[in-house]
């Protein structure tokens, strides 16, 4: 595998790292109830380029609006310096390009959110749609950001294979963590929406008939990402002894680690009653846990 230019390298990782925050900060903004800070204006800001910031909700969305506007220049960067750096058909061009394309979906699904008025208080279904539409897109532009930054490092494997047993447990730690990450946003919405004043509160509002359809489903994401988390975990473990290549027992572990340290986050969490400090943390982990299953399967299904 032949390691690619260090200087690409360096600004993918850079990339992926102002893509956290960026990311970040828009949970932020949902979670402090700024999502409608620039009114239902889009790509203006409550009718205007610059808005005047007195409210600090303008303040936060607009932020948020020029830090992503920031990351699709980035990202035509990162495309451009592919095109000219590696031949056709090159995997570092396919994952670049891969960037690219979610980091305008991800452009075009936060514009429908405003347009549409699905956000603030929104609790409609399609708020909920939106926002597992967001999650699954975000997770998919981390994907390529993670893998185009891992190849760039360590080198690009010659063929990946889903082919086989390993192919098809891969496949199911993904799709199930996908499917966490989407129960966990609908959570967290129904906890900013719905927040609870305690947690004997909240535990008879999640099993109430008259609770809202976002807290009813907050159970769902806690048994999942028990279940799921263990799976994946499990199969990290197994993966790490199956293997001697270093990159697969070093992401191995460090995936295992981040999975348990993201179960204790959830546990602290519904303790805590999901404050935004602790959100936004619990998100960042979760983050890690997605891009440790991504580079892990890249890894082993490149070991052909």
């Amino acid at each position: 595998m032949k390691v690619a230019n260090r200087r690409f390298t360096t600004f993918a990782w850079i990339l992926l790292a102002y893509n956290f925050a960026v990311i970040l900060w828009g949970v932020y903004v949902r979670a402090s109830g700024s999502g409608a800070g620039c009114g239902a204006h889009w790509p203006l800001c409550n009718g205007v380029v610059i808005p005047p910031t007195e409210k600090i909700q303008t303040l936060i969305e607009f932020i948020h609006r020029v830090s992503s506007g920031f990351t699709l220049v980035l990202a035509i960067g990162l495309l451009i310096w592919a095109w000219r750096a590696f031949p056709k058909g090159h995997l570092l061009r396919l994952s670049s390009a891969g960037v690219l394309v979610f980091t305008i979906s991800e452009a075009i699904i936060g514009a429908a959110l405003v347009l549409l008025e699905l956000v603030d208080q929104n609790a409609s279904i399609y708020q909920v749609v939106s926002l597992v539409t967001h999650l699954v897109n975000t997770f998919l532009l981390l994907a390529c950001l993670s893998l185009t930054a891992w190849w760039g490092t360590f080198g690009v494997p010659q063929k990946i294979s889903w082919v086989g047993k390993k192919g098809w447990l891969l496949l199911i730690g993904i799709l199930g963590t996908i499917l966490i990450g989407s129960t966990g946003a609908v959570t967290a919405l129904g906890d900013t929406l719905f927040p609870a004043q305690s947690l004997s509160q909240g535990m008879l509002q999640d099993f109430s008939p008259a609770a809202n359809f976002l807290i009813r489903l907050r159970i769902i994401h806690p048994i999942l990402a028990v279940t799921i988390g263990i799976y994946v975990l499990g199969l990290a473990l197994w993966m790490r002894r199956k293997y001697s290549i270093t990159p697969i027992r070093q992401i191995g572990a460090g995936l295992a680690g981040v999975i348990v340290l993201q179960l204790s986050l959830g546990v602290i969490n519904v303790l805590l009653l999901a404050p935004v400090w602790l959100q936004l943390v619990h998100l960042f982990v979760s983050d890690q846990v997605w891009i440790g299953l991504v580079l892990l399967s890249g890894a082993v299904l490149s070991q052909l």
